[in-house]
C-alpha cells in the first residue's frame, strides 16, 4: 500500500479528534466601562474621601474594589456579571456590608448610586 492509499483510507475513517471543552472566557470591563468608573473614582478621590481600587477579573465576573485606604476592606464593590445580564442587569454596586445598592443594565445609571447629593452653599 502506497502512501496516498493509506491518506484515502485515513480520510475514510469516522475517527472524530478529541477538543477538549473551552474553558469560559475571562469577564472583563471594557475601555466604556472602565471609563464611567474611573470618572465616579476621581471625583471622589479628589474630594478626599477614597484613596485606593482593586480590579479582580475572574470566569464569573470582574469587581472594581473602592477602598478607603489601602489594605482595608472594600467600601464599595462594582460588579459585572454577565450571567444576570438577561433578567436584573450585569451590574451592581455592593456595599461593605453586602447589600446590593444598586442593580440595573445600564453601569452609569447603576454609578450615580455613588454619587454624593449637591448641597447648597452656607448649609
Amino acid at each position: 500500500m502506497n502512501q496516498t492509499e493509506m491518506l484515502r483510507q485515513a480520510s475514510d475513517s469516522t475517527v472524530v479528534p478529541f477538543t477538549p471543552p473551552r474553558m469560559p472566557e475571562t469577564v472583563r470591563f471594557d475601555r466604556k466601562e472602565l471609563s464611567a468608573i474611573l470618572m465616579v473614582y476621581g471625583r471622589n478621590v479628589a474630594a478626599g474621601e477614597w484613596r485606593d481600587y482593586a480590579i479582580m477579573f475572574g470566569r464569573e465576573r470582574a469587581v472594581f474594589a473602592i477602598l478607603r485606604r489601602t489594605g482595608e476592606a472594600p467600601l464599595y464593590r462594582i460588579e459585572k456579571d454577565p450571567k444576570r445580564a438577561e433578567k436584573q442587569g450585569a451590574y451592581c454596586v455592593v456595599a461593605q456590608d453586602g447589600r446590593i445598592l444598586k442593580r440595573g443594565h445600564d453601569l452609569e445609571r447603576v454609578l450615580r448610586v455613588l454619587e454624593k447629593p449637591a448641597r447648597l452653599v452656607g448649609e
